[in-house]
C-alpha cells in the first residue's frame, strides 16, 4: 500500500469528516423519508459507528440504504453516534484501505464495510486498529487470518429470491420472466440461481431469461441506463415480470416497466422498494427480495455496546428473518399463503435452495 505522509493523511482524514459529517446526500430512512443521522461521533456514544458505503453510495435504495436504516436503528434505539464515507466505481483495494483507515483515525469503535469488496482491506487494516471492531457485510476471509476484531455478514439470498420467483411465476400471464444481474459472481449467483429455481418450482416450463449488466468490475451496480435497456429488450421479447439484483441500477427496470405500461411487474431487491420508488411506478413493484443488511448492522452495533462484538461469520436466512419477501401494495395478497408454504418448507430442510445459476434447470 501507498504511504501517506503525515500532513496528507490529515488532509485525507479531513476529506472523509467533510463527506461523512457535513455533506447532506439523498439517502432514505426506513420509512422512505429524507435523514441524516451520521453527523459525527460522540465520545460519550456507547457505539462509535463508521460506515463505508459501496459503490452506488446513499440514495440507492436498495443495498447501501438499507445499511445505512440499520445505522439510523443504532442511533435512535442504541444511543449511538456515526459518520460514513463513500466509494467510487473502479477503486483498488489501496483506496479501500485508505478509506478504511481515514474512518479509524476519527475515533470510533465500530467499522462497517459494506459489501464483500472490503473484504481485503478489512483483513489489511483491521490487525492495525485491535481496539476497532469491524464489519464486513457478504464479507469473507480470503487470508483465512481469523482477525478477531472482524465479523462477516453471510446472508442467504437465494432464499428470498426463491421466493420471489414463486411470486414471479403466480403472476405471469406470458409465463416468460427475467432476471437481470449486476455482474455474475459469487455474489449475484445466488439470487439467479433461487430465482429460477422458484420459478421452476412452480412451473418448469415458465422460460426464464437472464442477463447480467456487465462481466467484471463494479460498474453493473450503478448503471441504470444499461439496465433500462436491457429491462426494455426482455419486454419486447414478452417478459412480464423481472427481477434485479443489481444495486442502484435498478432504477432503470423500474422505469422501463412503468413505461410498458399495465400487467408489467419489476421485483425489487434488499430493501422494501416499493416504499421507495416515484408514486407513478409503485403499481408495478410486484415485490422485493429483502436482504436485512439494516439487522445485520443493528445487530454488529448492538453487539458492540454490549461488550460482545460479533467475530466470524454471522449467518442470516430466512429462519431469523435475515432475508425475505416484502408484500407492500397488496398484489400479492391472493398468492401470500401459498407463498409461505414454500418458505416453511425452506426454514424446515425440506427444499434446499441452489446458489449456482449453473446446476438450476
Amino acid at each position: 500500500m501507498r504511504r501517506i505522509s503525515k500532513v496528507a493523511a490529515v488532509g485525507l482524514i479531513a476529506a472523509v469528516a467533510l463527506t461523512g459529517c457535513g455533506e447532506k446526500h439523498a439517502g432514505s430512512s426506513a420509512s422512505g423519508a429524507p435523514s441524516d443521522v451520521c453527523t459525527g461521533l460522540k465520545p460519550s456514544s456507547p457505539v462509535k459507528l463508521a460506515i463505508a458505503f459501496d459503490v452506488g453510495g446513499r440514495g440507492d435504495h436498495s443495498f447501501n440504504d438499507s445499511a445505512y436504516a440499520g445505522a439510523e436503528n443504532a442511533v435512535s434505539k442504541l444511543g449511538a453516534s456515526c459518520i460514513e464515507a463513500q466509494a467510487t466505481q473502479g477503486e483498488s483495494d489501496a483506496q479501500r484501505e485508505d478509506r478504511l483507515k481515514q474512518l479509524a483515525e476519527q475515533g470510533p469503535n465500530a467499522i462497517v464495510g459494506v459489501g464483500y469488496l472490503y473484504s481485503k482491506a478489512v483483513n489489511v487494516v483491521a490487525p492495525q486498529y485491535p481496539k476497532i471492531n469491524f464489519l464486513v457485510v457478504d464479507g469473507y476471509d480470503p487470508d483465512k487470518t481469523v482477525n478477531k476484531n472482524v465479523a462477516y455478514d453471510a446472508f442467504q439470498p437465494q432464499e428470498s429470491s426463491f421466493l420471489a420467483g414463486v411470486a414471479a411465476a403466480l403472476t405471469t400471464k406470458s409465463k416468460i420472466v427475467g432476471f437481470i444481474g449486476a455482474v455474475p459472481g459469487a455474489t449475484i449467483g445466488p439470487f439467479q440461481a433461487g430465482y429460477t429455481a422458484g420459478v421452476h418450482a412452480i412451473a418448469p416450463s415458465i422460460k426464464v431469461e437472464s442477463q447480467y449488466i456487465v462481466p467484471s468490475g463494479d460498474k453493473g451496480y450503478a448503471d441504470p441506463a444499461d439496465a433500462k435497456t436491457i429491462a426494455q429488450k426482455m419486454l419486447d421479447d414478452g417478459a412480464d415480470v423481472i427481477f434485479h439484483a443489481a444495486g442502484q441500477s435498478g432504477a432503470g427496470l423500474f422505469e422501463a416497466v412503468a413505461a410498458a405500461g399495465k400487467g408489467k411487474w419489476a421485483i425489487g431487491v434488499d430493501s422494501d422498494q416499493y416504499t421507495q420508488v416515484p408514486a407513478d411506478q409503485r403499481s408495478h413493484i410486484l415485490t422485493s427480495a429483502l436482504k436485512r443488511v439494516d439487522t445485520g448492522v443493528f445487530d454488529f452495533a448492538q453487539s458492540v455496546k454490549q461488550g460482545k462484538p460479533q467475530t466470524g461469520y454471522v449467518a442470516y436466512d430466512l429462519k431469523n428473518s435475515g432475508v425475505g419477501l416484502s408484500y407492500s401494495g397488496g398484489f400479492l395478497d391472493k398468492d401470500k399463503s401459498r407463498i409461505m408454504q414454500y418458505q416453511k418448507k425452506i426454514e424446515d430442510g425440506q427444499i434446499k435452495v441452489p446458489t449456482d445459476p449453473s446446476k438450476v434447470k
